[in-house]
């Protein structure tokens, strides 16, 4: 038998067999697949929840297209997107590098920063709720009654509870860059910060990639931590896409039309995901290695 047939009879026996995917691939198909397409044909109907959806075409998309709060909402969640990618993105970087360094008691930090990504995100929400009452809690001052204060809060619960899982993920990124280059920067007379900018940063350009995408995904279905911190208020200005699909399905129980909101969720947040993987050159990488 020739080398190569030896060699591909070899990785056939070490290739795990296709049906090892078979549960995830069920399992994703149940629990994914099957529901968006449920919502998307229900967005094609008109249903109060009981009784049979009755097919109005595409009226709950012209409604979508017409609703005077479709505008506001979705700016609304654009600056959140935006700004809880600045904020998770500068704290969970710098967090994440640095954890990847061999500073003492650093497992034991690491651990404790991890600890908020463990709770449910509708705890997190009303333990903030509870810090935040103008009355009993830590400030004393009515912060979720005013808009930016509202927003502000919005952005920063959401980061306390998911900056963790970035940073694990940025301090494994981190500890794949080979030592050399940080060897030979330092013989050159590079700082910590020169090190940093030139040598850190884009050999975590993939990483980013990778947070970015979560980030944008998880900012587009916020929404325990809008409901219960600020009822998509003060009036209207903390109503993003997903609390509107809330209020149109769980309030007016016009699930055709808030099946319509989510449809463009989905859209809107996949599309998103394949052209930050366009622009970065993400689905380009060969290396499972930052570095290399």
């Amino acid at each position: 038998m020739s080398p190569t047939k030896t060699a591909g009879a070899r990785s056939a026996r070490i290739r795990p067999h296709a049906s090892w995917v078979l549960p995830g691939v069920l399992f994703f198909t149940f629990f994914a697949v099957v529901p968006m397409a449920l919502a998307f044909y229900l967005s094609f109907t008109s249903w109060d929840g009981l009784g049979d959806p009755r097919p109005v075409g595409l009226d709950n998309w012209r409604k979508l297209l017409d609703d005077p709060r479709l505008t506001q909402s979705f700016k609304l969640t654009v600056l959140l997107t935006v700004t809880s990618w600045l904020f998770q993105t500068v704290v969970s970087l710098l967090l994440g590098v640095w954890a990847a360094g061999p500073q003492r008691n650093r497992a034991v930090l690491s651990a404790i920063f991890f600890v908020p990504l463990l709770l449910s995100s509708t705890a997190v929400a009303l333990l903030f709720y509870a810090l935040l009452d103008p009355n009993f809690g830590i400030i004393q001052k009515d912060t979720l009654g005013s808009s930016s204060g509202a927003f502000l809060a919005i952005v920063f619960v959401g980061g306390w509870q998911f900056i963790p899982l970035h940073t694990l993920i940025y301090q494994g990124g981190a500890r794949q860059i080979p030592p050399v280059l940080y060897q030979a920067a330092a013989i050159d007379g590079a700082g910590r910060w020169r090190q940093f900018f030139s040598i850190t940063l884009p050999q975590l350009r993939h990483t980013i990639t990778t947070s970015t995408v979560l980030i944008v995904v998880g900012s587009l279905t916020y929404f325990e931590t809008v409901l219960i911190l600020t009822k998509g208020g003060p009036g209207t200005d903390t109503a993003i896409l997903p609390y509107l699909m809330y209020e149109a399905g769980f309030r007016s129980y016009d699930f055709g039309y808030a099946s319509a909101i989510a449809s463009f969720l989905v859209v809107a947040a996949t599309g998103l995901s394949l052209l930050l993987v366009k622009l970065t050159g993400f689905g380009g990488m060969r290396s499972t290695r930052e570095g290399m």
